[in-house]
């Protein structure tokens, strides 16, 4: 619930911001993704790291954006869940990262409905997931915290009204992990959750006056 309020914040705040700009169009959409984990976060071997093993995994996620002709910005929210593969997470070991996102989506001036952009943004996200094995197994949680993304994709637009919305996106976040009981401070700092994000989405669009 939190997240999805922080999004509705997000969308009134695009929505104010641009109204006296004349936006051609409000959009919403939803989106499943397939995401693989990269660097030290999909580091099968044992290591430094807290946050390692992660195997592949899937992900939803839903976005808000008001079109400015060729700029455009946007607020989403993502919930990823990645299996563990790494034997410090024990047998059901699982990451789950979960926030919201903002940011800035350039389009390219084509007169076709498949209209190429890139995109990029900062997210606020938090993880959750399992330490340890067996009867010394316990949870693992961080606070919510800056990173960034970097996005690829295509609108395929049905009458100016609908789209489909392939995309491949980077996202990159440190967190400081909070382990109880494993370190006399509880947190272990500057631990690497990245991942290769490959989004199909669906969105609807009110378009209105120039």
């Amino acid at each position: 619930m939190k997240a999805l309020t922080a999004v509705a914040g997000l969308a009134l705040s695009l929505v104010t911001f641009t109204a006296p700009m004349c936006a051609q169009s409000i959009s919403f959409g939803l989106r499943g993704s397939g995401n693989v984990p990269s660097g030290t976060f999909s580091d099968q071997t044992s290591g430094s790291n807290v946050l390692q093993g992660a195997k592949s995994g899937f992900g939803y996620g839903a976005d808000v954006g008001v079109s400015l002709a060729m700029i455009g910005l946007y607020a989403g929210f993502d919930h990823v869940s990645f299996d563990c593969q790494a034997t410090t997470c024990g047998s059901n070991g699982e990451y789950t990262l979960q926030g919201v996102t903002a940011g800035v989506k350039l389009m390219m001036p084509l007169a076709t409905r498949f209209r190429p952009f890139v995109r990029g943004g900062v997210t606020f996200h938090d993880l959750t997931g399992t330490y340890g094995t067996g009867s010394t197994s316990s949870s693992l949680t961080t606070d919510r915290t800056p990173g960034y993304e970097v996005g690829v994709g295509g609108d395929y637009s049905f009458y100016s009204l609908a789209s489909f919305t392939p995309m491949i996106r980077y996202v990159g976040q440190n967190f400081d992990a909070k382990i109880p009981g494993v370190t006399s401070t509880a947190t272990t700092k500057n631990q690497g959750a990245n991942y290769f994000s490959f989004d199909l989405g669906f969105s609807l669009h009110s378009p209105f006056g120039m």
